[in-house]
């Protein structure tokens, strides 16, 4: 399985671990000021590049469905679809 790289060549996996490590550092709240608010800046970006990782992975989820004659489709992923 091959796992989608950001632009930087970071992995949502990549993105998500540096992201709870900043999220531990600033929660423990002995970083100083400036290098909090750097922190929580990368954290910012971070977030946002997982979310688009996301988005891009859910537009290619694709799931199999039951017709109404009982025959089995592949059918992309659609926000629209609650199930």
């Amino acid at each position: 399985m091959t796992r989608e790289k950001t632009e930087d060549g970071a992995n949502f996996e990549d993105c998500l671990e540096r992201l709870e490590t900043i999220v531990a550092r600033l929660e423990k709240g002995d970083a100083p000021l400036e290098e909090g608010l750097t922190l929580f800046e990368e954290g910012v970006a971070l977030t946002r590049r997982c979310h688009e990782l996301l988005a891009r992975a859910e537009q290619t989820v694709s799931r199999l469905v039951r017709d109404d004659s009982g025959s089995l489709t592949l059918e992309l992923f659609s926000e629209d679809d609650e199930e």
